[in-house]
This record gives structure tokens, sequence and C-alpha cells, in this order.
């Protein structure tokens, strides 16, 4: 996925996010969580900014909840 870093990354793309890496990797979403902390981050949580970092928060507690 491209990724402008101009902007904030909003909850639903990491809704869609986890989501497809999950199905397509046949894994948890505990496991997902941290492959997108590897590939998308690259282990780094300031890497698009705070509030890019808190959606992706909000989006993986929300499907936590699940």
């Amino acid at each position: 996925m491209t990724v402008n870093h101009a902007g904030t990354l909003k909850k639903e793309y990491f809704l869609s996010y986890l989501n497809l890496i999950t199905i397509s990797r046949n894994c948890t979403l505990d496991q997902a969580k941290e492959i997108a902390m590897e590939l998308f981050f690259h282990c780094n949580t300031d890497e698009y900014g705070f509030q890019t970092y808190q959606h992706f928060l909000d989006a993986y507690h929300e499907l936590a909840l699940k």
C-alpha cells in the first residue's frame, strides 16, 4: 500500500490494513500487529507521526474487541 507522508492516516485505513494482513498471512491479530510494526512503521512509532500511530492503535483495539 502506498503511503503519503504528508497526511495523517485514519483508523479506517488501519482497520483494512490489519484485516488484510490477518487474511493474507492467515495469522492472529497480535501477529498482524507485529507484522505491521515491522513492515509499515519500521519499528519506529514516530515514523508517520503521533496521530497516525494512535489511529493504528485505535484500529487494533477495535478489532481486538470483536
